[in-house]
Parts: structure tokens; C-alpha cells; sequence
């Protein structure tokens, strides 16, 4: 009959979990020696129990021989670690380099300077990305003067608009100042004619 499956877990009893130490540790140590007789590998195993103590094995009856050869190793790795990491921001930085040389380059040319180190076909490219550059910045202004045009004919328009709302209502309701128009003399005419007639009957 097979035992049943162990929950892991901390062991609260103080000498059952003393006991389960002892045991595992003894089957760890066994299995770290065959597999370094077994795979022919240097093995070194350190384990520390609550009380603080230290039990140790190596396959070589050398423990710190196995740990130096483990910090070289670690210490190696960062060190080629830090070393392409340099080259990486050396080559970058080459990159960028040459790219703001070529950058200045162009820009001198740009202002007509040193033109008489390039060559014919140089010459020609750098005066077809001119008229290239020329006719962008005439679309880009043309653009912008009709988007001002559009904009100002829309607010001129709108005032307008309420430049005639403002006279419609200044006939509907008078003259400025207070003088009565035409219709609206006519029609306090006719008013009073008629409460006079009225009065009279």
C-alpha cells in the first residue's frame, strides 16, 4: 500500500519537522552525489536549518572551490554583459555621429556653401530637393492664405447678417432717435381720426 500524497506545507510539530529534515536532507545529499558520479559534474549543495545550523556538501570535499568557480562564472557573464552593452552605445553612437555630419553637410549646401566639392550629379540633387522644398513651402502658404481668406469672409459675412437683422428691426420699430417712420406715422393718423369721429357721434 502506497503512501499518500504529503500537502505541502509547513510542518507545525517542532520534532516531526526536525525529523522530515534530517530525512530529506540525507536523500538530497544522496541524490547531489549520484548525479555528479553519475554525470560527472561538480556539485556542491548548502542547506540551513531553522536553528541555524549548516550542512554542507561538494563532490569535490571542497566547497568554496565550487562557489569561486561559480562567481567567476557570474562575474564573467556580467562583465561580457557590460562589455556588448558598450559596444552597442559605441555603435550607436557612431551611427549618430555620421548622421549629424551628413545632416551639417546638407545644410551648408542648402545655404551655398561648399558647392564646390560636389560633383555635377550632386549639383542637380541638391537643385531638384530645392524646388522640391520651394514648391511645398508655396503650397504650404497658399494654403494658409486661403484657410485666413475663408475665415475672414465667414466673420465678415456674419456681421452682415446681423447688420441687417439690426436695420429690419430698427423700421419695424422707428427711426434712431425716436422718430416714428412713415407707416408708423400713417397708422397713429388713422387712429386718431377716428377717436375724433367717434367723439363727434
Amino acid at each position: 500500500m502506497g503512501r499518500g500524497k504529503v500537502e505541502l506545507k509547513r510542518i507545525e510539530n517542532k520534532i516531526n519537522r526536525q525529523v522530515t529534515f534530517s530525512k530529506r536532507r540525507l536523500g538530497l545529499f544522496k541524490k547531489a552525489q549520484e548525479l555528479s558520479v553519475l554525470c560527472d559534474a561538480q556539485v556542491a549543495l548548502i542547506v540551513s536549518c531553522s536553528r541555524g545550523k549548516v550542512f554542507d556538501f561538494a563532490s569535490t570535499n571542497d566547497v568554496n572551490e565550487i562557489l569561486n568557480r561559480y562567481q567567476q562564472s557570474c562575474y564573467s557573464s556580467q562583465d561580457n554583459v557590460a562589455e556588448n552593452e558598450t559596444q552597442n552605445l559605441y555603435q550607436e553612437v557612431s551611427k549618430l555621429k555620421v548622421k549629424y555630419e551628413s545632416l551639417q553637410r546638407s545644410q551648408r549646401h542648402f545655404l551655398g556653401e561648399d558647392l564646390e566639392k560636389l560633383r555635377l550629379k550632386e549639383l542637380e540633387n541638391l537643385e531638384k530637393q530645392l524646388d522640391r522644398t520651394l514648391s511645398q513651402a508655396r503650397q504650404r502658404k497658399e494654403n494658409d492664405l486661403e484657410e485666413i481668406h475663408n475665415q475672414l469672409k465667414s466673420e465678415l459675412e456674419e456681421r452682415e447678417k446681423h447688420s441687417d437683422n439690426d436695420n429690419d428691426e430698427a423700421l419695424i420699430q422707428g427711426r434712431p432717435g425716436g422718430e416714428p417712420t412713415i407707416a408708423s406715422r400713417a397708422s397713429h393718423e388713422n387712429i386718431s381720426t377716428k377717436t375724433r369721429s367717434a367723439r363727434k357721434c
